[in-house]
């Protein structure tokens, strides 16, 4: 979310060597296999109020986007998560210590929104912050200190009780120490199994933490705690935000991040590389967009838009909506996406029936002709261009492509030929 302290590109699934990151490499594994038994067989996808509607969220406007998420057809390609970011709570606790929804915004309260949303078909989800406070209070948006810190067990039961299904936890604080982290995360997600609900559990590690202070760094695998574990830095809407990894991050700078993992993901355990800026103010170029749809794709990423779906444009949906990209983010094989060029803009990742994801992204400011190496992708199969549905090449036959600045071309190649 916007307005953070200062982060630290980590690498949490996975080894990921980035530039002005201290710290060893290597892995330290936190709890179980899988953090919550039995949700995100995929990984999650859905809306985020925060990129568009911040502190302002209220309850008409997550019920809006929700009826969008559902009238745009988003939903039925597979969009049904509906997370409301930070700021919906009440300022204090009630005298019982339990959350509360701000009044003047969620009149009708949390239960009811999250029945709202499940009479659509849709999934609820919530914010918390994994501290005392919440990352707006800290960083003097939003007034209180209604983190969940020393409250887990009350605040998952609360969350269960209104039918949530998503929990994000966010980590907002000049505490570095890794295991202060270990336990409040840890704490959350023995508190959601406790309740006996499903709940994605989607944490993020890095808020507070400097770009010096090695922690969590490329030494946590926080997937035996968490169903999703941030990358990076927040995202921004633009192709390279030109800040270190202190600060925050563009798609091309958290691509980057993601080039080289040594990944336990899979069913349960996702990498997640923040929320989509797709059709987010106009900032990113199409062509930036698609590679920012792709790129997390071939991620296994949570798809989580960020727009403001009433008003988004055709061409935002049948992007946000691509079916052949969709499949791959979603492929049941749940593999991430390794770089294979010299300069790790090619990118291929394993599917579950045998056949080849794989994308070429142009970082330069010209269009470029690019050709793919069949012996390092690793299939001689034919080819096919996932936007399009068009081959582009038959089985054994040199695969030329031309890809636009900052664009990326994705081929699903068969696994045989």
């Amino acid at each position: 979310m916007r307005g953070r302290l200062c982060v630290r590109v980590a690498s949490l699934l996975m080894v990921v060597a980035v530039a002005g990151c201290g710290g060893s490499v290597g892995h330290e594994v936190y709890g179980a296999a899988v953090a919550v038994p039995g949700v995100a067989a995929t990984p999650p996808m859905g809306w985020n109020s925060w990129n568009t509607f911040g502190c302002g969220v209220s309850e008409q406007i997550v019920r809006a986007q929700a009826d969008a998420l559902v009238s745009s057809g988003l939903a039925a390609a597979g969009f049904r998560y509906v997370v409301v970011d930070d700021c919906w709570q009440a300022p204090s606790r009630d005298a019982s210590g339990r959350l509360t929804a701000a009044t003047d915004r969620f009149p009708s309260g949390m239960a009811a929104l999250g029945a709202y949303l499940h009479d659509r078909g849709l999934l609820f989800g919530i914010y918390t912050g994994a501290g005392a406070r919440t990352c707006a209070q800290v960083n003097g948006n939003y007034p209180g200190d209604t983190g969940s810190r020393g409250h887990e067990t009350v605040d998952a039961a609360t969350f269960a009780s209104w039918g949530v299904d998503y929990v994000k936890d966010d980590w907002c604080s000049s505490d570095s120490d890794p295991v202060a982290q270990r336990e409040a995360f840890t704490a959350m997600r023995d508190a959601i199994r406790a309740t006996g609900r499903p709940m994605v559990l989607a944490i993020n590690p890095n808020s507070g933490i400097t770009a010096t202070d090695g922690v969590p760094g490329a030494t946590h695998d926080w997937g035996g705690v968490a169903t999703t574990t941030r990358l990076t830095n927040d995202i921004e809407p633009v192709w390279r935000s030109g800040e270190d990894a202190s600060g925050y991050q563009g798609v091309a700078d958290i691509a980057d991040a993601a080039r080289d993992p040594d990944a336990a993901i899979g069913p349960g355990r996702w990498v997640d590389l923040d929320m989509l800026e797709i059709g987010v103010g106009d900032s990113l170029t199409a062509a930036e967009q698609r590679s920012h749809l792709a790129l997390w794709a071939m991620a296994a990423s949570p798809l989580i838009a960020g727009n403001d779906l009433t008003q988004m444009t055709t061409a935002t949906r049948d992007l946000l909506a691509s079916p052949g990209i969709v499949a791959i983010d979603q492929d049941p094989a749940g593999e991430m996406a390794r770089a294979v060029s010299t300069d790790g803009w090619t990118r291929v990742r394993r599917l579950a029936d045998g056949a080849v994801a794989v994308s070429v992204t142009n970082p330069g400011d010209q269009t470029a002709t690019i050709r793919v190496n069949r012996s390092v992708v690793g299939s001689r199969g034919s080819a096919v261009d996932v936007w399009s549905g068009r081959k582009v090449a038959d089985a054994g036959q040199p695969i030329t492509l031309t890809v636009a600045s900052h664009d990326t071309a994705v081929l699903r190649i068969s696994g045989t030929g």
